[in-house]
């Protein structure tokens, strides 16, 4: 499936984001024009089902299968969000970039005493103003406005495909290219054994301290700070 995608910036290397579940490419309205600020020229999709891109159906597999259709190969750098760098891990080896970013990839079954189910998130559909604030304390108002513009375009059946025994542990048994793990240091995917696992594959890990799951919004200093040397 071919993605919508949007731009940042005419620099001679190439950046791609992928964002998370319920969004889409204007989750990344501080982080592309800062890449492009470094002389990227950055591209962001829509994964199917979010935003301006066509409807499923919906699989890990697919989401990964999109991301190779429509993004060029042997770009400078690949960073995904959630299910976004799920998705990107998935389809690393065939875009094959110079690097790789995984940002609270969802990898894991979570750290919370119940596992993390992706039907969870069904219910953000009609989620209100207030639910996101609640959710997300330390955002921007523009990104709480933003964050209710991208879960009306999203279809919520896309999580659903995803729950339940469709939803499985995902750590790569290897960094493919030089790879770094975003962790958000309160997030709810990675224990400290999740993080050794991960590094011994040949990630490198950085945890980004008092940030939520979405660190580019929680937390963008604190993000492209550790961003420091891949970018």
């Amino acid at each position: 499936m071919q993605l919508h995608t949007h731009e940042w910036g005419t620099g001679e290397r190439v950046a791609v984001l992928v964002h998370g579940i319920m969004s889409d490419h204007r989750t990344w309205r501080r982080v592309g024009p800062a890449l492009a600020d470094h002389g990227y020229r950055v591209i962001a999709v829509d994964l199917r089902g979010h935003g301006a891109s066509p409807r499923g159906p919906y699989s890990d597999a697919l989401f990964a299968d999109d991301l190779v259709e429509t993004l060029p190969a042997n770009v400078e750098l690949a960073l995904g969000h959630s299910l976004g760098a799920m998705a990107l891990s998935l389809a690393v080896e065939r875009l094959n970039p110079k690097r790789a970013v995984y940002s609270e990839p969802a990898w894991t079954r979570g750290n919370t005493r119940l596992p993390m189910d992706t039907a969870f998130f069904a219910e953000f559909k009609h989620a209100s103003p207030q639910m996101v604030r609640s959710f997300n304390p330390r955002w921007e108002e523009a990104d709480v406005q933003l964050e209710l513009a991208t879960i009306d375009a999203w279809d919520e059946a896309s999580a659903l495909a995803l729950s339940g025994s469709h939803q499985e542990e995902r750590i790569p048994e290897r960094a493919v290219v030089p790879s770094l793990v975003q962790v958000a240091g309160e997030g709810f995917l990675f224990t400290e054994s999740d993080k050794e696992r991960v590094a011994a594959r040949g990630f490198e890990v950085r945890t980004v301290e008092g940030a939520a799951h979405v660190i580019h919004r929680d937390d963008f200093d604190g993000f492209m700070k550790s961003l420091d040397g891949w970018i």
